[in-house]
């Protein structure tokens, strides 16, 4: 992140208060741009005014700064703040809002000012800069050896979360809780930018070693929750990960210049007790993004997000990419789920008290850091007053889930009452420009209102009764805020004017004149204005502190009613998509049913219906399963279906299948299709192999691992040598003989089933009509040795002659081919001896194709080296 560090200016006599005051504030916020509150405007200067004009398309001025130097300017409204905060924040720059924090007409020399807030990525509270369906985490990174500490703070929710991980799986946390800023110590920032391979576009902010030693960042905890130690929050173990818990709350105190009272607890991210799911299985099974970006629902968040509130959205977005592992906690949250399915009437009110509900979460973090307007505490009230009967609606389950839930609602009907009996109905934004406390809830303010009012009439009194007395009709009583209250009279008409008026200026067409009488009222009038203003801030700001006592209880509620709205989520979706409930175990079976992929089924045109499938997994029989089949017949859709079916069951939900058994998984991993990073110089077949690599360093007997195609990134005999290879791994090695969905089109894996006991061949049906074919979309036992891919090309609308010829290159191919020469010898001998020859031959091949330097030749010289096996493998002929 950047702001703008300002060269060094010279300050001397000739300098202006003002710019001295400017300059002393702004040296410290060097890495900030500094938003500097000047009467009803946010000016930027020297750099910071460049930048801006940049950035905000503001017109860029100067102004005088010494005798013989003009300095930079530019500036923008008051009251458009938000506006502009937000491109600048989402530009990269801190931004630091200095605003006066003393009356003007008090100030001596200069109006005292002082930052009041640095804005950043992560510690946003702006509804301009946050997406109301996902979290905005802070994340401090503390590294010590092999291990990294992690602290996330949604600042804009009250989330704190800590815990550890291992150096090598840091690029994964990272990537998986997406912070919108990261938090690391100046030491460790080269380090990081070497090893991990972050996002270019994600904020990242330095701060102090010394703020991530462990006993200040101790200190730093215990003060703040007034706890004695962290062992009531599970954590005091967590060395590494208190010294970054320590550093962001550190950072967030510095930056908000608040006690940051909405964070009130600390919670454990234990890995054990979730479902482990890499990056690049979030991105193919494509659970929160699309793969392209041209169809945003197609994700399992778009399928499965029915939710009616901003905080169940944020919520089932944790909970799709956190999958419980703990069958009991997953099988409580099926049984919720069971009841509002079978208890419609009593879910479809459940859901109607939900919808509309305001955002208390992010409420109560701007009622508790004195942010909040009047509509926002009418918001907090409006949701206080549906939790009576949403706890009511909740007595006619039974499921422990929701038992809970009902119970842990706080009924806060005072201070509901309260905020009601205080703010008018529809309050204005603004809550320094009057107009929001009710009339009858403060006599004095109801004494101050009537004389400022009374005030105003008489004003229009006196309009009317000197028209009269005075004889000018055209006579008007006016008020600016330059020369307050005025009579003005034409020009054609001052000859009417009484003695008695005092001019006080001369118009184009008409002059203006004051009376002690008028002056008189008007300072009452004014007076009383700026005593209600006063009087009513004061008045809704009490009011705002005496809700932010009760966060503690409303944040409690904010959870509950965004687990609830989860729930009925799932529910509503497994109702109207008729999925069922899985059964959930620890063993090694994964037994699907009639499974169907839940995001294609919902995205085929209407009226085309989705063939369901059946899955088989057992890691003592039917461990790994060989599918083949052409391209366009479903096999990826089949791949990904088991995946998001098996990940659905975990999260607690209703899956997509006539029947589910699942035995949990510790992780899913998945190597699906092409991509590349060219930026960071790892080609195709690079990021394919270290997509493999990580699954086979890291895949357990309890994972299941989806790879749909290994090895299609290199020549044909490197590729298939290193799918075996992995095949084999995975089978044969004890500690990583993951349940395995393996899709390829190299036939020649189907021979693994008749050499590796738990390895089984599946296919995708298709039927042939002359030279097309039909996709089925069926899975059933046994391989394929034919891919189809120049009828899947005619499909596609490769122009006829180009099909053509790759059906003539196909049969001279086929005929010419090594396996046909091989099965011709074979079929000279008898069976026994057939099976001798074939097996020394392979052998012979094997030897002859492993002393090949692939890698420095051509495709076509490949293939002529392949003739030349086949001249010598039959004598030269």
């Amino acid at each position: 992140m950047s702001g703008t560090k300002e060269k060094t200016i010279s300050v001397d006599d000739s300098t202006t208060p003002l710019m001295k005051q400017y300059l002393a504030i702004k040296a410290q916020h060097q890495d900030a741009i500094l938003f500097f509150r000047m009467g009803d405007f946010y000016e930027m200067f020297y750099d910071d005014a460049k930048v801006a004009s940049e950035v905000l398309g503001l017109t860029l001025t100067s102004r005088s700064h010494g005798k013989a130097s003009k300095v930079p300017l530019a500036g923008f409204p008051y009251h458009a703040l938000d506006t502009y905060l937000t491109k600048m924040v989402k530009a990269g720059h801190r931004v630091a809002i200095c605003e006066q924090t003393e009356d003007a007409k008090l100030a001596k020399i200069v109006v005292q000012r002082d930052v009041t807030e640095v804005v950043t990525p992560g510690t946003a509270l702006s509804d301009h800069l946050l997406d109301s369906q996902r979290n905005n985490f802070l994340l401090a990174v503390h590294l010590n050896g092999k291990n990294a500490g992690l602290a996330q703070v949604d600042f804009s929710t009250g989330e704190f979360l800590i815990g550890e991980c291992p150096l090598s799986t840091l690029r994964e946390n990272i990537l998986m809780i997406q912070p919108a800023e990261l938090l690391i110590a100046a030491d460790h920032r080269e380090w990081l930018k070497m090893t991990v391979d972050l996002p270019a576009a994600l904020p990242v902010t330095t701060r102090d070693l010394w703020q991530f030693a462990f006993d200040y960042a101790y200190e730093t905890l215990t003060q703040h929750f007034q706890t004695l130690t962290l062992k009531g929050f599970g954590c005091e173990d967590l060395r590494d990960g208190i010294s970054a818990a320590g550093a962001v709350l550190s950072y967030l105190k510095e930056t908000k210049k608040n006690d940051l009272v909405h964070l009130r607890s600390l919670r454990r991210i234990a890995d054990a007790d979730y479902l482990s799911i890499d990056a690049a299985t979030r991105r193919n099974l494509e659970l929160i993004e699309p793969l392209r970006a041209d169809n945003k629902n197609a994700t399992l968040l778009g399928v499965l997000n029915q939710t009616r509130t901003s905080m169940g959205a944020r919520r089932l977005v944790q909970w799709i990419l956190r999958p419980l592992r703990d069958v009991r906690a997953i099988n409580e949250r099926l049984d919720a789920i069971e009841q509002l399915i079978e208890r419609r009437d009593e879910r479809r009110q459940l859901i109607e008290l939900l919808s509309g509900m305001g955002d208390l979460e992010r409420l109560l973090a701007k009622v508790s850091t004195a942010r909040a307007n009047a509509r926002e505490l009418q918001n907090v009230r409006a949701v206080q007053e549906r939790i009576p009967a949403v706890r009511n609606a909740l007595q006619a389950f039974e499921a422990k889930t929701l038992q809970n839930t009902r119970d842990q609602l706080h009924e806060l009907t005072e201070l509901a009452a309260e905020i009601a009996r205080a703010l008018v109905d529809e309050p204005p934004l603004s809550v320094t420009d009057g107009g929001v406390i009710r009339q009858g809830y403060s006599e004095e303010l109801d004494r101050i209102r009537e004389m400022a009012y009374s005030g105003k009439s008489w004003i229009a009194k006196l309009q009317a009764s000197e028209r009269e007395r005075t004889g000018i009709g055209s006579l008007k009583v006016g008020y600016t805020k330059v020369f307050g209250y005025y009579i003005e009279v034409s020009n054609a008409n001052l000859a009417k004017v009484p003695d008695s008026y005092i001019r006080k200026q001369t118009l184009v067409n008409a002059e203006r004149f004051i009376t002690p009488e008028l002056k008189e009222y008007e300072e009452q009038v004014l007076q009383a204005e700026e005593k209600t203003l006063a009087l009513e801030y004061e008045l809704f700001d009490g009011l705002r502190r005496r809700v932010a006592l009760h966060v503690q209880a409303l944040q409690e509620n904010a959870r509950q009613i965004a687990e609830l709205d989860c729930l009925l989520s799932l529910a509503e979706i497994a109702a109207q998509a008729k999925y069922c409930r899985p059964q959930i175990d620890e063993g090694e079976i994964i037994e699907i049913k009639q499974g169907r992929h839940p995001v294609v089924e919902k995205l085929l045109p209407f009226g085309e219906a989705f063939v369901p499938n059946d899955a088989f997994l057992d890691g003592s029989s039917d461990q790994i399963l060989i599918i083949t089949g052409p391209n366009m017949a479903g096999k990826s859709t089949y791949l990904r279906q088991v995946g998001l079916i098996v990940l659905m069951a975990q999260m607690g939900s209703f899956v997509p299948a006539a029947s589910a058994r699942i035995g949990v998984a510790d992780k899913i991993f998945t190597r699906v299709g092409a991509s590349d990073n060219l930026a960071g110089g790892e080609s195709t077949f690079l990021v394919e192999m270290n997509e493999a690599a990580n699954i086979l360093h890291n895949a357990t007997p309890k994972s299941l691992v989806v790879l749909d195609e290994i090895g299609r990134g290199t020549s044909t005999f490197d590729g298939l040598s290193i799918a075996w290879a992995v095949a084999e791994y995975l089978h044969d090695t004890t500690n990583r003989a993951a349940r395995t969905l393996f899709a390829t089109h190299y036939h020649e894996l189907t021979e693994l089933a008749g050499r590796l006991p738990r390895v089984k061949n599946y296919n995708i049906l298709v039927k042939e009509w002359g030279d097309q074919v039909v996709f089925l979309r069926k899975i059933a036992p046994g391989g394929c040795d034919h891919s189809y891919g120049i009828q899947v090309a005619q499909l596609a609308g490769l122009p006829k002659p180009v099909i053509t010829r790759a059906k003539e290159v196909l049969s001279a191919l086929e005929h010419h081919s090594l396996g046909k020469e091989v099965q011709h010898n074979k079929a000279a001998t008898t069976k026994n001896h057939q099976l001798d020859i074939f097996d020394e031959q392979e052998k012979w091949l094997r030897k002859e194709i492993n002393s090949i330097d692939v890698e420095s030749i051509s495709p076509l010289q490949a293939f002529q080296v392949l003739l030349d096996l086949k001249k010598r493998l039959n004598g030269g002929n």
